[in-house]
């Protein structure tokens, strides 16, 4: 099969279009032909990469352990394990293969209990594979908003695959939401669900007057001392990233020392459970793919350099068959 292959860390240039052997499902497995994949951050931190101190060690010191990324997919099964019974060859299904990559491929296997179901009926393949990465990060963080009385939550980064997650998943809550972006988004934002939009090219939201319940930093470019005077007494700050000496992991855990206000960094995890979720979600009506541009897998060169200048809107998709 055809699969992108990196075998060393570096610039875009180390993935490489190869031919691979195809995997063959265990007993337990399905082998999925994929259709379509997507290029995020997760891929394009892991190739570099970006927390040499956190990455190498778990991923390969030297050179990379699993040498061929992506993490969403949506495609159709190709062939079963004698065990599975969840599924049967020709279902079209999506999901994601978070730790252990692999989906910048035609093909991959995965266990039938782990984080694949049946595709939304209302979505194409292209679209299916937009959207498990952001939610699977949007449910994470909005887990630990408390949305018992409608709360007030700033969205920084709402155009990108976690920010445009999120904002739907707080309006699906029903929070009251504060988004920020780029002005000329600001029509996309709110058919996501977004009340009031502030256009960082032209206002500094951390200087606002208005209070939250939750900042919800979803690209990483601020911090909880910027944003704690925009909180409200028992605020809450989340980012998806480390911060600074990898500030947010400490303040995480120095809460007493914040005077009410809280700082949380959630480790992601994904199962069959919140794709079932996010399934209904789709079909509900409750939350749509935002898909920035589309490439062939042949072109993960130039997909790649894309997403690194930082300006995709949601998501770019990998079109694999």
């Amino acid at each position: 099969m055809k699969a992108i292959v990196y075998t060393q860390y570096g610039a875009p240039e180390v993935q490489q279009l190869k031919d691979v052997p195809q995997p063959v499902p265990n007993d337990n497995e399905v082998l999925v032909k994929i259709h379509a994949t997507t290029l995020n951050r997760t891929d394009i931190g892991f190739r570099k990469p970006e927390y040499p101190v956190i990455i190498r060690p778990m991923h390969g010191l030297l050179r990379p352990k699993r040498t061929i990324l992506g993490s969403e997919f949506a495609g159709e099964v190709a062939a079963i394990g004698k065990d599975v019974t969840l599924f049967k060859t020709g279902d079209a299904v999506f999901g994601l293969s978070t730790y252990k990559f692999g989906t910048h491929a035609e093909y991959i296997c995965i266990a039938e209990g782990a984080s694949i179901v049946h595709k939304p009926h209302n979505m194409s393949f292209e679209e299916a594979a937009a959207v498990c990465d952001g939610l699977m990060l949007g449910t994470n963080i909005i887990r630990m908003v408390d949305f018992a009385t409608k709360p007030r939550v700033l969205i920084n980064g709402a155009t990108g695959s976690i920010g445009s997650a999120c904002v739907q998943l707080a309006k699906y809550y029903g929070a009251h939401i504060t988004a920020v972006c780029k002005g000329e988004h600001t029509a996309l934002v709110k058919a996501l669900g977004a009340d009031e939009v502030i256009d960082y090219t032209s206002a500094d939201f951390t200087k606002g007057t208005e209070p939250y319940d939750a900042v919800l930093d979803a690209v990483g470019k601020s911090s909880y001392f910027k944003c704690k005077s925009i909180l409200k007494p028992q605020g809450l700050y989340i980012s998806t990233e480390l911060g600074y000496m990898a500030q947010n992991v400490f303040l995480t855990l120095a809460k007493p020392l914040l005077g009410g206000k809280k700082v949380a960094f959630p480790i992601p995890t994904d199962s069959k459970k919140d794709i079932l979720f996010y399934k209904e979600l789709i079909e509900g009506g409750h939350y749509k793919a935002v898909i920035d541009r589309t490439y062939p897998l042949t072109d993960i060169v130039a997909a790649t350099k894309y997403v690194e200048t930082g300006e995709k809107i949601g998501n770019v998709v990998l079109r694999v068959v």
